[in-house]
């Protein structure tokens, strides 16, 4: 099985399980899903998230996080930048989702960071993904 884009195949499988109330999913491992599920367990989104040896490039389990009453943290998960189409904001334009209760998620050459961190660190790059 060959994949292009492993980034839309993560976020594919975090809302295909947040849908379903499971409470972790594997992804394929990579620097840029690590780092992905690094910002989503700083920003409070998932619980917690570990890298599995298989032998190959491994698996990244991540635990996902529901409210007290059961409701999904993670009500909508969308690619920006797709291997067709490039998204690359300025630290001043970077996007607020829901006003600033969502966050984005960007690749900069400080590693990736939420839009929050790139605010205060006033750094741009490539807009990976929002999430509501």
């Amino acid at each position: 099985m060959s994949l292009n884009d492993t980034i839309a195949d993560m976020l594919t499988r975090i809302r295909n399980a947040a849908a379903n109330q499971r409470t972790r999913v594997d992804c394929l491992n990579s620097k840029i899903c690590r780092g992905i599920a690094e910002v989503l367990k700083s920003e409070g989104y998932i619980n917690d998230f570990e890298v599995i040896e298989d032998g190959r490039q491994g698996l990244l389990r991540i635990e996902l996080k529901y409210g007290s009453h059961g409701e999904m943290l993670i009500h909508q998960i969308k690619r920006q930048s797709k291997p067709g189409r490039r998204v690359y904001v300025k630290s001043d334009k970077l996007p607020r989702p829901l006003s600033g209760l969502g966050i984005s998620i960007v690749s900069t050459p400080s590693g990736v960071l939420s839009d929050r961190q790139c605010r205060e660190k006033r750094v741009g790059g490539e807009l990976l993904c929002t999430v509501e």
